[in-house]
């Protein structure tokens, strides 16, 4: 455990999985004794199994599908308040042992300090971690965020206006900032 009361290696034990439905989407929720280790977009069947399987190989546990499990209970629980615009920010234990270095670092600025309703630019994002020419590696760690949605890449924007690139694909991200007030609703 780090000073921010999250795991910064591997997971020693089990991974715990469970795919829920949301406004986006069928999510894939895995946490280990740590926390939250991974939310994976568009769960179905065949992203499914390549998510578990890539757990498997990373992490060096075998993932176990427990829909009822007590360390998703309150992931699933604060989900489901961010979709219905009850909850602004996670309170989430997080196993970080999915990202390290340059990711990490840039990952958890994205977590502390841009609130939910709030976008940043790549380029911004690289100077608040001291390394202000890297706005394409700053790209690269939003496309490799095991944990969007609580470590919320999709409000990270092109200095120009432009939405960028999004894992979860552009629509993803458009409803996920009309959801925060960033972008209108569409009206249809």
């Amino acid at each position: 455990m780090n000073s921010n009361g999250d795991a910064d290696g591997g997971t020693g034990g089990t991974v715990e999985w469970a795919v829920v439905g949301s406004d986006i989407g069928p999510l894939l929720l895995a946490a280990t004794a740590a926390g939250l280790v991974s939310v994976v977009f568009h769960a179905g069947p065949a992203v499914r199994d390549r998510a578990v399987g890539q757990l498997r190989a990373r992490l060096g546990a075998e993932p176990v599908e427990t829909p009822g499990s007590v360390r998703l209970t309150e992931p699933i629980r604060q989900f489901a308040e961010y979709f219905t615009g009850s909850l602004r920010e996670f309170s989430l234990p997080l196993d970080w042992s999915l990202t390290s270095g340059f990711n990490r670092q840039v990952l958890r600025e994205l977590a502390a300090g841009v609130p939910y309703g709030t976008v940043v630019g790549y380029g911004d994002l690289a100077r608040r971690v001291g390394q202000p020419g890297a706005a394409q590696a700053v790209g690269a760690a939003m496309g490799s965020n095991p944990l969007p949605v609580v470590v919320p890449c999709h409000r990270v924007v092109e200095s120009d206006g432009g939405l960028g690139g999004f894992g979860g694909g552009l629509e993803t991200k458009r409803q996920l900032l009309a959801l925060e007030g960033v972008l209108p609703q569409p009206l249809f």
